[in-house]
């Protein structure tokens, strides 16, 4: 199954949300009230709902308005395949007008919009109003990948027997294994960006060649005495960015560098890929890429 990225294109123009912000008003579909399969989520309560739950069983995310015509035809299927499979997965349906921070967070741009959750990792899957048979083949797709995975749990809380992840090693990657062992960034950027000639979308490559370009970066950086710095210049908060990130403070680091974008338009342009770059190496599941995402919307808009 491919997973393309989070940022996908739709059936509908969300420029109608100006013009559609009165329906937010209105009830919302009904029709899932009685499955425990099927969740209403929100912004506060998607880290438990979605992020936690696909730990133990998928998580199939529906993104949908009120006044969405293709959503109305695509949730009843999604739906009643929930109630279907009892438990394999579990459908959480995601409002944009009401939560229009997790919107800007997945950079919504038309709906309806499907991506799943296995382990915490996202899984584009299809933004149309597919027909239910390649509705289900698509959630087979899905509870397949959370097997390879070890997610074998039922949403009743029930679960199967541990299933240990498969492993198969990747020859492509091998020298970049051997160069990482050995501390050769050079090397190992090299051996990435072969295996990116010949596979340019190559997802676990190209958070290779970020990783090992963060490493390269910071080598033999002294972390206390970078962090102590005060200077204001771009490269100096770049540095320091890129030094919180290593130290697990994520939150710090896309602040600090949202803060640049916010009001320093010359440096736009690199200091955003930077960020962007950070974003992919945490995952775009990361609670802290979810709420920097919004920031930096705010800050460029």
């Amino acid at each position: 199954m491919t997973q393309p990225s989070i940022n996908v294109q739709g059936a509908i123009d969300l420029a109608a949300l100006a013009k559609a912000r009165e329906a937010a008003a209105k009830p919302a579909m009904q029709s899932h009230q009685a499955s425990p399969f099927v969740k209403d989520v929100t912004t506060a309560s998607f880290e438990v709902d979605v992020l936690q739950q696909s730990l133990t069983v998928p998580v199939i995310v529906d993104l949908w308005a009120e006044w969405c015509a293709p959503c109305k035809a695509l949730s009843p299927i999604m739906e009643k395949l929930a109630a279907e499979y009892a438990g394999a997965f579990i459908l959480a349906k995601i409002d944009i007008e009401a939560e229009q921070q997790l919107a800007a967070a997945f950079q919504v741009q038309s709906i309806p919009m499907v991506l799943a959750f296995v382990a915490g990792q996202p899984l584009g899957l299809f933004q149309e109003a597919l027909p239910e048979p390649q509705v289900r083949e698509v959630i087979e797709q899905v509870l397949a990948a959370a097997k390879s995975a070890g997610v074998v749990g039922l949403a009743d809380g029930s679960s199967a027997l541990p299933v240990e992840p498969e492993i198969v090693s990747d020859p492509r990657f091998d020298a970049a294994e051997a160069a990482l062992e050995a501390g050769d960034w050079t090397a190992a950027v090299a051996a990435y960006q072969e295996v990116l000639k010949a596979t340019p979308n190559d997802a676990i490559a190209k958070i290779g060649l970020l990783n090992v370009e963060l490493l390269q970066r910071t080598d033999g950086v002294d972390f206390d005495e970078v962090l102590a710095l005060t200077g204001t210049d771009v490269d100096t908060h770049l540095q320091i960015a890129d030094i919180e990130f290593l130290c697990n403070e994520y939150s710090k680091a896309f602040e600090r560098l949202i803060n640049v974008i916010r009001d320093d338009v010359e440096s736009r342009p690199v200091v955003r890929e930077r960020l962007l770059q950070l974003f992919d190496i945490a995952g775009p599941a990361d609670p802290a890429v979810l709420k920097a995402r919004v920031a930096l919307s705010n800050a460029l808009f």
